[in-house]
């Protein structure tokens, strides 16, 4: 089964909590603050695996998770990262924000990877707290939330060249006729459902991949038939046979109609390089239509070709003249991709205040990590983190907006009591 389209989950691992711990040891009696840090979560990496074709394997399994990082421990003992999540996809594979359509990656070569959910960091153990006025901190921080997010996953395929034409033009035929490609064929229109790749060996140096292609109709890049679903893997191709059915009443509206709706999707379609094969040439109708279409087709520039794929007549000479114009083709040349991380637009500094309906939010990435990291239930902690919030604005810009004594404040998934001036936000029971 062929699966060009899928929707997957992704979380990176949650980063391990830091420890409140102290040294105890024999003829040690002040061995002071001993917590080690948690460990970091694992990232999610989706990956170029050149043996996959399609997008199957996700039909199976939807949601992905990176293992956490492990909780800091005593005698100050830092906890393990957890282990990344590698996730392979085939050649071609176009990767989007499903929440904001935003396209995060675009892997088509073996080696490529992309870091689409990273994990969160460990959370810093008691030992990390000390000050010489506080010796004996009884403090530590929660471990990160790991990334989340939804995907969508959408395949191009990766071919040279690919087969266009009407429905039962033929191009199944003749892609089984010159690879190892076996596509389902039979006498009626769209046989074809899902695209199929094949290699062409002309000799042991001149091979390229070909691709038969769903059949298009008229209104396809409105979306009507196959539409989109076959209009997308044409947009990797570097060159296009044009198939021409030789028993079709007018060969030359059919040639006409895919053109048009090639330039109708746009995306440079209809700038593609063609070469027209008119098949069925072993039919005698095919044999009196030819000379019609050949003088009419060369008189507009284009190359014709009259084969049949049945008997292979014509084939080799198509197929040569198609590699020799692969030769003068350059290559799409693409930016490598590092392992990039993609993190959210907003500077991380930046936070907003927004009414609720029965209280206050505070949005912003610094301050719900900030939120997410603390252990509201230790008294020492919320202390530090009124002082936090304090100095990065978040207390005066609730200030601002008009906070009373009494209202709900949610960061995150916490949700604080703003109390009488001098003491601010207190935690709600």
């Amino acid at each position: 089964m062929f699966i060009d389209e899928a929707t997957i989950y992704v979380k990176g691992g949650d980063g391990g909590n830091g420890c409140v711990a102290f040294l105890r040891e024999k003829y040690v009696p002040f061995g002071g603050p001993a917590g080690g840090d948690g460990g970091k979560g694992g990232d999610v990496i989706l990956y170029v695996d050149p043996h996959l074709n399609t997008l199957y394997h996700f039909t199976h399994r939807r949601h992905f998770r990176a293992e956490r990082g492990q909780h800091g421990r005593g005698k100050n003992q830092h906890g393990a990262s957890g282990a990344d999540l590698r996730v392979p996809v085939p050649p071609g594979t176009i990767v989007r924000d499903a929440a904001t359509g935003r396209i995060l990656a675009d892997l088509t070569e073996p080696g490529q990877e992309v870091v689409v959910a990273r994990g969160g960091r460990g959370g810093r153990g008691n030992a990390r707290f000390a000050t010489p006025s506080n010796q004996a901190p009884r403090i530590a921080e929660k471990g990160e939330p790991g990334e989340e997010r939804t995907l969508h996953l959408e395949l191009k395929l990766l071919a040279d060249v690919g087969l266009v034409g009407k429905p039962n033009a033929g191009k199944s035929t003749l892609l089984a006729a010159v690879t190892a490609a076996r596509p389902k064929i039979a006498p009626y229109p769209f046989t074809t459902l899902h695209p199929h790749l094949g290699v062409v060996a002309l000799d042991e140096r001149t091979t390229f991949v070909m691709a038969d292609l769903p059949g298009l109709i008229e209104g396809a890049s409105e979306g009507k038939g196959l539409g989109h679903d076959f209009l997308r893997h044409v947009e990797r191709t570097r060159l296009l046979i044009h198939l021409l059915d030789g028993t079709s009443e007018d060969p030359i509206r059919d040639f006409r109609a895919i053109n048009a709706e090639l330039a109708a999707f746009g995306h440079g379609l209809d700038r593609k390089p063609q070469l027209v094969a008119f098949n069925k040439m072993d039919l005698p109708e095919a044999q009196e239509r030819w000379p019609m279409v050949q003088d009419t087709l060369r008189a507009q520039g284009y190359e014709v070709f009259p084969i049949s794929g049945l008997t292979r007549e014509g084939v080799r000479d198509l197929l040569w003249r198609a590699a020799q114009l692969l030769a003068q083709l350059p290559r799409e040349q693409r930016i490598p991709y590092e392992i990039p991380v993609f993190r959210l637009e907003d500077d991380e500094r930046t936070f907003w205040v927004e009414r609720e309906a029965d209280g206050w939010r505070v949005r912003g990435k610094r301050v719900e990590r900030l939120i997410a990291m603390t252990p509201l239930e230790l008294d020492e902690a919320l202390h530090r983190l009124h002082r936090t919030l304090e100095r990065i604005g978040v207390l005066d810009a609730l200030r601002e907006a008009g906070v009373q004594p009494g209202d709900v404040v949610r960061i995150g998934s916490a949700e604080l009591v703003w109390e009488e001036e001098g003491r601010d936000l207190e935690e709600q029971e």
